[in-house]
This record gives C-alpha cells, sequence and structure tokens, in this order.
C-alpha cells in the first residue's frame, strides 16, 4: 500500500507569463528553462475556472483550514486589474465556508498604483515587491530592456503602500542577494522603507551554473554577506521579519524552518502556468529546460495526483533524499540541504547546495551569535537546571504549555542527562575514557553537535539503566555517543566504538548493519562525510546498503526504530519498519499533525516544541491501541500505529502530557512520595498518588480533544466521547485535590487542572 502524499496548501497562480523588466538574474527568462515562450500571456478565463475548482476541491477532500495562493508572473500587474478580480472572486466562492483564502500578488512595482492599490484592498489581496535594495544596487539587475532604471517606480510603489490607507497590504519586500552590492547599504535602504518582513534569497545557481564569487571575497562571500547584514538587523532591534534569519534561529532550537531554502520540512507547494499546467517550484527552472515540469493539467489531473508526481516526492521526503553528504552534516536541520534547485549537476539533484560552504557558515555565524555555547560534557550545574518562571508553572498548571515554557522543561532535561553522563563516566571505574574526552572536547569547540546527541531521548534512558546497575547498560554506548557527536561535527575525529551482534550504532543518526564477526570500528567524522573502518580492514559509509538511517516524520520528528536503547516502554518496540510501514506512518503523522493544529494549537505549540521522537510499538493482537511514554526518555512517545491519523494525533497529544509531568516531577515536588493508599479513577485499577496525578494531566488533553471535536459539530461519537472524558476527569480533579497528598505546589497544579475542566463543563450541552 502506498500512503497519500500530504495535502497542497499553497498555489503560484500564473496570471502573466511575460515581464516588463530585463532583469539579467531572473530564473525564468534568463536561466535554462525555455517553456514561457509557448504559454498565454495572460491566463485565458477557462484556466482560471478549473485552477478554482481544483483548488476548492482539493481543500473540501483534505479538510484544510487554509489555502494561501500567490498571483504571480511574469509580471502579473500586466493581466489587468479584470483578471485579478476575477481570480479573487472565483477562488473564494471554489473554497469550503471553513477554508479561509490567503490571497496575495509578487510584483516588480512598477506598475502598481492607487487604482490597482484600492482594487487589492477591496479583494484582500496583500502585496509584495522586489527590490534588491538602494539604486545602485537594484540597476545592477532590475532594469528595463533599453537600460533604463527601474528603481524610482519601485520607490514610488513601495510608498503608496506605506501610505496610512494601504498600510495592511504591504506584506513585505523580496532582495536577491549580489555580494558585488554593500550589504550595508542595501540594508539601510531596505530598512529605510518600514517593511513587515524582507526575504534575502541566494542567486539561482547550480553546480553547472555556479553562482558568482568575485576575487578577494573569500571563500564563503553570500554566508559573509548575510552575516553583515545580521549584524545591522540585529543591532537595531530586529526591526522586520528576515525569513532567512528566523528559519535558522527556530531550527536551531528544533523547530520548523519558514522557507523551502532552509530546514527539513516537506515543500507543499504548486505552480499553475497560465496555460493550466501543474509545475514544481519556479527555482527549478535554472536546471535544466523542462525541469519544473509534471506533464499535468488541471482539465485532466486533480491537485492529489500531482502531489504525488516523483518529484514532489523527492522533495518532501526531509533527511531521507539528501545527498549522503548531507545526512550526516552536522547543520541539516537548519539548512536542509539548501535548495532543492541548487543541488543540481549533470542530471542528478543527489548532491549538496552549490552554496553549501556559505549555508554551513551561515548557520554556524548565526548559532554562535545566539549564544549557543553551552556547558562541558562533565557538568557541576545543579542537577535540575534553569527554573520555571511563575507564568510557566501556571501555563503548566492548566496542562498547557506554550514553546518557551517546554523549552526551558527541555534544557532543564538535558541538565538532568549531562549529570547522568558525568555519573556514569565517574563510576565506570576507568580512570582515562578516549570517548569522554573526545565528548569534552567537542562540547568546547562544537557544543550544538553533542547536545544534539545528548538530547536524545534514549541517552539519558541509557544513562538510567547503567547508573541503577543494569549489566546489559555496557559502557560501549559512550563511545557511540562521542562517535555520532564527531559524526555532527565533522572535525576529522576519529572514534573506536564496539559493534554490537553485527550492528554499529549511531545515536541520533542510524546503524551500519556489518554482520558477524565484526567486533569494532573506526569512525571517523569529517565535512565531506563520515567513514567506518572494521577491525577487518573494511570500509563502510553512508552511501552503503547497509546503512540504515534514522527517518523522520515531518515537524523535524524522528521515527526511532533503529536504537538499541529505546526499549524502555510498557510494550515491545517494533523492529525496523519496511518502506511502506513507514510512509504509511509519516502519512498518518502528517494529518494527525495539521489536526492537532486546527483543533487544538494551545496543546499542539508546546507538543512540536519538546516532541523529538516517536517510537513504534508493535500492535497488540486484540486490536486495542497501544502508546506509551517513559519518564527517562523526555522528548520520545512510543505508539503502535493506529486505524486512524485522528486516534495518532489524541496519542500524540494524551502520552506527551506524561512527558510534561515528568520533566515537572524531575524538578518539582507535587505530592507526598511516601503517600502509599491507592486511588480509583477512569474505570482503571487503583493506583498510587503519582499515577492519579499523570492520568488527570493527561486526560485534561483527552478531553479538550473530544471538545474541540464536538464543538466543531464532528458527529455524535464526539459529543458522546467529550461527555465521557469530561465527567470522568471531573472527578478525578476532585479525588486528587481532596486527597490530602499534595504539596502547595501541587494543589497549584490541582487548581489549574479544575479551571481547565470547568471550562469544558460550561461548554457544549452543559
Amino acid at each position: 500500500m502506498t500512503f497519500p502524499p500530504p495535502p497542497i496548501t499553497q498555489f503560484v497562480l500564473k496570471v502573466h507569463s511575460r515581464c516588463d523588466l530585463a532583469c539579467d538574474h531572473c530564473y525564468v527568462y534568463e536561466h535554462a528553462d525555455t517553456g514561457w515562450r509557448s504559454r498565454p500571456r495572460a491566463v485565458p478565463e477557462a484556466v482560471l475556472v478549473r485552477v478554482a475548482e481544483r483548488i476548492g476541491e482539493h481543500a473540501a477532500g483534505h479538510g484544510l483550514t487554509a489555502v494561501r495562493v500567490v498571483l504571480h508572473g511574469g509580471e502579473p500587474l500586466l493581466a489587468g486589474p479584470e483578471v485579478f478580480r476575477r481570480a479573487a472572486g472565483l477562488l473564494r466562492a471554489a473554497l469550503p465556508e471553513v477554508c479561509e483564502l490567503d490571497l496575495r500578488v509578487h510584483t516588480n512595482g512598477v506598475r502598481l498604483d492607487a487604482v490597482y492599490c484600492e482594487l487589492f484592498d477591496e479583494l484582500g489581496i496583500r502585496v509584495g515587491i522586489s527590490l534588491d535594495g538602494d539604486r545602485a544596487a537594484n540597476d545592477r539587475h532590475r532594469r528595463f530592456a533599453d537600460g533604463r532604471s527601474s528603481h524610482p517606480q519601485v520607490l514610488r510603489a513601495v510608498g503608496l503602500l506605506r501610505e496610512r490607507r494601504f498600510r495592511h497590504l504591504y506584506s513585505g519586500l523580496l532582495c536577491t542577494v549580489d555580494v558585488a552590492n554593500d550589504p550595508v547599504a542595501v540594508y539601510r535602504a531596505l530598512a529605510g522603507l518600514e517593511p513587515p518582513a524582507v526575504d534575502f534569497l541566494l542567486p539561482h545557481a547550480t553546480w553547472d551554473r555556479p553562482p558568482e564569487r568575485p576575487d578577494g571575497l573569500g571563500p564563503t562571500p553570500y554566508a559573509d554577506w548575510l552575516l553583515t547584514v545580521h549584524g545591522h538587523w540585529e543591532a537595531d532591534g530586529r526591526p522586520f521579519a528576515v525569513r532567512t534569519f528566523d528559519s535558522v534561529h527556530r531550527t536551531l532550537s528544533g523547530l520548523p524552518g519558514l522557507s523551502e531554502a532552509l530546514g527539513l520540512e516537506p515543500v507543499d507547494l504548486v505552480v499553475l502556468e497560465t496555460d493550466g499546467t501543474y509545475e514544481q517550484a519556479d527555482s527549478l527552472k535554472t536546471a535544466y529546460d523542462g525541469a519544473p515540469a509534471t506533464g499535468m493539467d488541471v482539465f485532466r489531473h486533480a491537485v492529489d495526483e500531482v502531489a504525488g508526481h516523483s518529484g514532489m516526492a523527492a522533495r518532501q521526503s526531509g533527511l531521507e533524499g539528501l545527498s549522503a553528504t548531507c545526512q550526516v552534516c552536522p547543520v541539516v536541520r537548519s539548512c536542509g540541504g539548501g535548495l532543492y534547485a541548487h543541488r543540481y549537476r549533470e542530471g542528478s539533484f543527489d548532491h549538496p547546495s552549490v552554496y553549501c560552504a556559505d549555508l554551513r557558515a551561515l548557520v554556524d555565524g548565526l548559532a554562535a551569535r545566539a549564544g549557543t555555547v553551552r556547558r562541558p560534557a562533565a557538568p557541576t550545574a545543579d542537577l535540575t537546571g534553569p527554573g520555571l518562571t511563575d507564568e510557566q508553572i501556571d501555563e503548566l498548571s492548566l496542562g498547557l504549555g506554550g514553546p518557551e515554557t517546554v523549552g526551558a522543561l527541555a534544557r532543564s532535561q538535558l541538565a538532568v542527562t549531562r549529570t547522568m553522563l558525568a555519573a556514569v563516566h565517574g563510576s565506570s571505574g576507568v580512570a582515562r575514557s578516549e570517548a569522554w574526552e573526545l565528548l569534552a572536547d567537542l562540547d568546547s569547540s562544537e557544543p550544538a553537535a553533542v547536545d544534539a546527541v545528548f538530547s536524545h531521548p534514549y541517552v539519558r534512558a541509557w544513562a538510567a539503566r547503567r547508573l541503577s546497575g543494569d549489566p546489559a547498560a555496557g559502557l560501549g554506548t559512550l563511545a557511540e555517543l562521542a562517535a555520532a557527536a564527531a559524526v555532527r561535527a565533522g572535525r576529522g575525529d576519529t572514534v573506536a566504538v564496539p559493534v554490537r551482534d553485527g550492528v554499529l550504532h549511531l545515536p541520533t543518526l542510524g546503524r551500519l548493519v556489518l554482520g558477524g564477526g565484526v567486533r569494532e570500528a573506526l569512525v571517523t567524522g569529517g565535512r565531506a562525510g563520515w567513514t567506518a573502518r572494521t577491525d577487518g580492514g573494511a570500509v563502510a559509509g553512508p552511501g552503503d546498503a547497509r546503512w540504515q538511517p534514522l527517518r523522520r516524520l515531518g515537524r523535524g520528528i524522528a521515527l526511532e526504530d533503529v536504537d538499541p536503547q529505546r526499549g524502555v516502554h510498557r510494550w515491545p518496540v517494533e523492529e525496523r519498519l519496511a518502506g511502506a510501514e513507514y510512509r504509511r506512518w509519516a502519512g498518518d503523522f502528517r494529518e494527525a499533525a495539521d489536526l492537532l493544529d486546527r483543533d487544538l494549537p494551545e496543546y499542539a505549540v508546546g507538543l512540536w516544541e519538546g516532541l523529538t521522537t516517536v517510537t513504534p510499538l508493535q500492535r497488540r493482537s486484540d486490536g486495542h491501541d497501544v502508546s506509551s511514554a517513559a519518564r527517562q526518555a523526555f522528548g520520545a512517545v512510543a505508539i503502535a500505529r493506529p486505524s486512524s491519523a485522528d486516534t495518532l494525533g489524541l496519542l500524540l497529544v494524551h502520552e506527551f502530557q506524561h512527558v510534561k509531568l515528568g520533566a515537572v516531577l524531575d524538578r518539582e515536588e507535587l505530592y507526598d512520595r511516601g503517600d502509599t493508599r491507592l486511588f480509583e479513577a477512569f474505570g482503571l485499577t487503583p493506583r498510587p498518588i503519582g499515577s492519579l496525578f499523570q492520568a488527570v494531566y493527561a486526560h485534561l488533553a483527552v478531553t479538550a480533544f473530544w471538545g474541540t471535536r464536538a464543538r466543531g459539530g464532528r458527529g455524535e461519537q464526539a459529543r458522546s466521547k467529550f461527555r465521557h472524558w469530561r465527567t470522568l476527569t471531573d472527578e478525578a480533579v476532585d479525588l486528587l485535590a481532596d486527597s490530602g497528598a499534595l504539596t502547595p505546589l501541587g494543589k497549584r497544579f490541582a487548581d489549574g487542572a479544575r479551571a481547565s475542566v470547568d471550562l469544558w463543563l460550561r461548554s457544549i450541552e452543559g
């Protein structure tokens, strides 16, 4: 069974295929693709009608609550006002009532006047403008065919958008980087126009047609240029959003990026040309003639069909779809391998970006400026790490927790893991450990690489087993951690790693199945990739057919089915999933994530901040759903894939409640741990006070899940389940509050739980 691809939520609709400027860096007219020559200049009425119908049926079929359509070209304003009026009307009529239309136009600004602005105000169309900086910078590329400057007209257009009556239409500026331009002058010129946002784009290039790299500017001129801009932007207090910088900052914190060009999130964008053909991203036009083509059009094919196109799938496969070099790069979570088109060389996209060195320097530079240096690998800090504010405690007491609050819990848990690892090393009886010394060294020079490994949930799980005296928790895992950090750092360090049962394991990266007879491998992590040399002399690496990389589900979340330490849950874990089952997981997860974003955003925002890992469990023979969270594995939940994505969403948010409360309990006393009484709630067997607290906290989210579905008119089953869980949670909160076993902080959490349940008691059928 092949699982259907995720829905498309962003569409670029070409309303005109020609342009009134002759920009020499334009990927549409000046690069490899020539498809524009044979297309209608203005989009015909029949195409507009069918485009609207296709987008509408796609939104209805997937239950989308929002769709973005960017009206584009060529230069879209050449199409004339009536085309915009017709497009807006058709699109809004075709979309379901519950689906919001985010309608935008991107223009060079030359033809934007008050008449167009009034029309866009009427139609609710926001406006973005291309501008490369001051006049000298802009005129380097953006001129009319006769050589005249376009700068005065563009400034006049931006001036209109800055007027009070049109300010709400102003979505931002798009600037293509040219390292021959003064970055400070460009920044000042753009900042002076008070944009809400600026996009800095690398000029489209490939390995066959590389970007300009002027002599004397160093090996990473584009990173240096952007970092100069970033310094002034930071000094000015970040006066507007910059998607490039914001994307890197977000990915460094484990959040999804904001751009197709950065991060590992799947791409969900389709281009519709003036003749009704579907194409992939316009940037592919720079690779070769016909590169964006799908062979499909709106008259014969639904959006679902183009979403399943092989080219679309290649751009949605995250880490697994990158080159072997990119997969082990320490900054891959942030750069995402760069823009897909920029990886092209000699008939293949299976290469690092032509801007690879610049992307690495940019991410490293922004990370350093963000203060990512951490404590050494042998910490002496307090076990509990950073504290929580009163506001964060109040937020958690309600069962919630936004990104900042959950991020604070994650940092606290990392401090716990570091302390436990130091204790493991201290109790090992080994006077000198090369693996430990390498970790300490890497933590000084490449702290992000060490943190990425130490934050893996099952690292702490192993440390806990080791400290409890479990004889199966051998010290070899320490060498595995050092090797994984060395691979991520890419400095060229070599680590001797034991091979267990024929398998070399690199936590957070994957495993190499070497077979019997191999006892040790020397793992070397370099910038060009990593190698593993076995004690028999054979050499393997990430391109080896025996390498099984860690795969991802979306949102940067790992599907962990290879880590030997993952078996800490109450139920047996699945072994490495076959490709078809992995795709089912990925499809269900995307649908579940969209559902939670739509129906339960107050819980979802914290979930995406703290959830890093989903571990597949074996299904029960009786068909009942199975899920688990382990106290010593912050950031992970384990689930047997249920029959529906809706149920998966419920299980994700339910189990993450346990994860959050476990992190709180690592640092705070909420109840008397010496109380031996048993309490009966939720129809379960009697359980101690700690288990009752966990059950109440988890069912706050369960009640909210069914409450939002009942409120959204999802049928009698949703209303019935809501009434059921609301009643049981209400009773359990009373039992917890009246137990006499709570500390003052525990009572504060019980009061928060009562406040959350009371909101639901007053809603939906009383």
